[in-house]
């Protein structure tokens, strides 16, 4: 079979190529189900020249959406169970430790150091250097009690 280098058939070739190359820029698997849509429109206008513009638009579109609904309902829900759930929640790894007091608990506030960093507590009004549990990580402070 002789190559068809036709301008329809560059376009599709350079589009699928373009796209699949922007998902090393983009987080997340976006562009490659797009990509993969428009290599198979480059398949289809090598064996179905004559195919109209209209109609590669609308397959093209019909194509991506199939695509994206495919890794939706059966890849991306079938995900990999991660061995270290909380590998970049530090404060939820934090729960059930005890730690002293750096300033008092005041007003419900307070602070509690932990390696080479300060964090916010919340809990029932403490002197500083008590000894307190981490009971709950709430977004950048932690609740506690009396340990």
């Amino acid at each position: 079979m002789d190559l068809d280098f036709r301008p329809i058939v560059i376009f599709w070739a350079c589009l699928a190529l373009g796209l699949i190359a922007l998902e090393t820029l983009v987080p997340g698997a976006a562009l490659i189900w797009l990509g993969l849509a428009a290599g198979a429109m480059l398949v289809l206008v090598v064996f179905v020249p004559d195919l109209p513009m209209f109609w590669q638009a609308v397959l093209f579109v019909g194509s991506s959406f199939a695509i994206v609904a495919f890794y939706w309902t059966r890849i991306r829900k079938t995900g990999i169970a991660s061995t270290q759930p909380l590998l970049n929640r530090r404060g939820e790894q934090l729960v059930g430790q005890v730690y002293p007091l750096e300033s008092a608990i005041e007003n419900g506030r307070g602070r509690v150091k932990i390696g080479d960093a300060f964090w916010m507590v919340v809990g029932p009004d403490l002197p500083q250097g008590e000894r307190v549990r981490i009971v709950a990580a709430e977004s950048m402070q932690l609740r506690v009690e009396r340990a």
